[in-house]
């Protein structure tokens, strides 16, 4: 499986070139690098290459491509199409074709998701660089697995206990109805595999993004006071999504020792100066790159549960205990921070436990069970 890095941070072009000297860096220490890019001019300026919607090698180990959202729904469509051909005995959509569809909001990100997930899944790459929005729209799209799961895990229960799910699953003229149009008999199991295979992509993703070793985000700033409050708020919704937060790079273009300029609010994080230098440096630029390995498996986890204790804690930099909201609803915590809900499920000897109390000190949501 690979390793997916990304970079979060208000500039697109510090990103951008950060994420091209980082594949330049990995892939020339022996690793399969995939640069995936959104469909603007930077990163095909930097490379000095066309960039097309299929992964091409520019160099050695070096694969690039963009994530164009027209081409991939069109590509996603075709595949929609199939299924139903599959299961319904009259296909209602054979007749829209995919180069006629437009890209709505947020399908974009959902479609970048899908497609780098079927890159990870090829085998062909150790590591992929994501180089997205890089704001709030990156931190929800891969947060989009734990979503889904929860809104299928909430209405799937709700609807079967449902009178129309009863009348639905009981009815003998509905089930007559359904087996005329689809081709499978729906008491039988015929259609639980593609519902299985949705739910099974769906845990691997959230495995994917709580696994520090799987995926990886880094904050992209330059000392502007600003962009340093942008970073931070980007660092604390991350957590909010189970992802890790590696380190900070900070894009400076004078001598001063920049790193003193960092305010304390982001200890832990390793910190790193980027040289904001002509690309014709690429040696220099990548000597001045963190090890994003290492410090992903040292920085702070999103989430940690004592058992022993029945305690939560939940790593939420960026916020004040204003802007943080807790709510318990059946067997999940919800805890709110700005603009991000998180849904947490809690182990077998905390479920069905209320919750009896939560402060917020040093960055820490610590809820007691």
């Amino acid at each position: 499986m690979s390793l997916i890095l990304t970079f979060l941070g208000a500039t697109s072009t510090h990103r951008i070139k950060i994420a091209v000297t980082a594949a330049k860096l990995l892939s020339g220490q022996g690793k399969r690098v995939l640069l995936a890019g959104n469909m603007e001019p930077t990163m095909s300026m930097l490379l000095n290459f066309s960039v097309g919607c299929d992964p091409q090698e520019i160099a050695i180990n070096l694969h690039v491509v963009y994530l164009q959202a027209s081409v991939l729904l069109e590509r996603s469509w075709n595949d929609i199409k199939q299924l139903e051909s599959e299961y319904l005995k009259t296909p209602l959509l054979k007749e829209v074709y995919g180069q006629e569809l437009a890209v709505l909001p947020g399908m974009d990100s959902a479609l970048a998701l899908n497609a780098i997930r079927q890159y990870d899944e090829s085998g062909n790459y150790d590591v992929i660089i994501y180089c997205g929005y890089g704001d709030s729209r990156t931190i929800r799209m891969f947060g989009m697995p734990d979503f889904i799961s929860w809104y299928w895990r909430r209405f799937h229960q709700l609807f079967v206990n449902s009178d129309i799910g009863k009348i639905l699953t009981e009815a003998p003229i509905i089930q007559t109805l359904i087996n005329n149009l689809f081709n499978f008999n729906w008491m039988d199991n015929n259609f639980v595999h593609p519902i299985d295979q949705t739910i099974s992509f769906l845990e691997k993703g959230k495995e994917a993004v709580a696994d520090p070793k799987r995926v990886v985000a880094f904050l992209v700033s330059t000392p502007e006071i600003l962009e340093l409050a942008a970073c931070r708020y980007l660092w604390g919704s991350s957590q909010q999504i189970n992802l890790t937060v590696g380190g900070l790079i900070l894009v400076t273009s004078g001598n001063m020792d920049a790193k003193n300029m960092i305010p304390g609010e982001f200890s832990p994080l390793a910190v790193s100066v980027f040289p904001d230098r002509s690309t014709s440096d690429w040696q220099i630029l990548m000597d001045s790159l963190p090890d994003f390995e290492a410090q992903a498996l040292e920085a702070p986890k999103p989430i940690e549960i004592n058992v022993c204790e029945r305690k939560v804690s939940l790593f939420l930099p960026g916020f004040e205990k204003k802007q943080i909201k807790l709510t318990q609803h059946g067997p999940e915590v919800t805890v709110e921070a700005g603009d991000q809900r998180r849904n947490i499920s809690l182990p077998s000897s905390l479920i069905g436990r209320s919750v009896t109390g939560a402060k917020f000190q040093h960055n820490y949501l610590i809820i007691s069970f």
